[in-house]
């Protein structure tokens, strides 16, 4: 029987994160093919954000969401922490079929709203294993906050 090397049960779990990181990216991305035409026939507040920059903000987050589990993980974080790190890719998957799939936008709403709880709570647990981890989770909160205003004003405007 082989066992596995530290820096490679490392590079395993690593390659872990990425992969459900980008399943959830996979997801939004085919329930989003129609976005632009959606979100283009929406009335917005004036603050709203021009369609070509979620794209690019939602790839540096992502990278940083699979890292920042990847290094809680590596610091023996606990099932817990990563039990509030899943429940946060669940909600982050759910929320773009139910805005752009489905047009569910109040649904939406009570998704991202509860996103933003579990990132919250992500955040707190990571802290105490990984300062860094949690650090790495701010501007995925700061992005799914400023959603949550966005998405808020998207269902008193339509």
């Amino acid at each position: 029987m082989t066992t596995l090397t530290r820096s490679a049960r490392a590079s395993i779990a690593l390659v872990a994160f990425l992969a459900a990181v980008a399943a959830v990216a996979v997801v939004g991305g085919l329930a989003a093919s129609q976005s632009r035409e959606v979100y283009a026939g929406l009335v917005r507040p004036s603050w709203a954000p021009p369609p070509w920059l979620f794209g690019p903000v939602w790839t540096v987050l992502y990278v940083l969401i699979a890292f920042s589990g990847w290094l809680f993980w590596r610091s023996g974080g606990l099932r817990g922490g990563l039990r509030w790190y899943a429940a946060g890719l669940l909600l982050n998957a759910t929320w773009t079929p139910l805005f752009f799939g489905g047009g569910a936008y109040a649904l939406a709403l009570l998704d991202v709203v509860a996103l933003d709880a579990v990132i919250v709570a992500t955040v707190v647990v990571f802290r105490r294993r990984s300062p860094a981890a949690a650090a790495m989770q701010l501007p995925y909160l700061a992005w799914a906050v400023f959603a949550t205003a966005l998405n808020a004003a998207i269902v008193l405007l339509n």
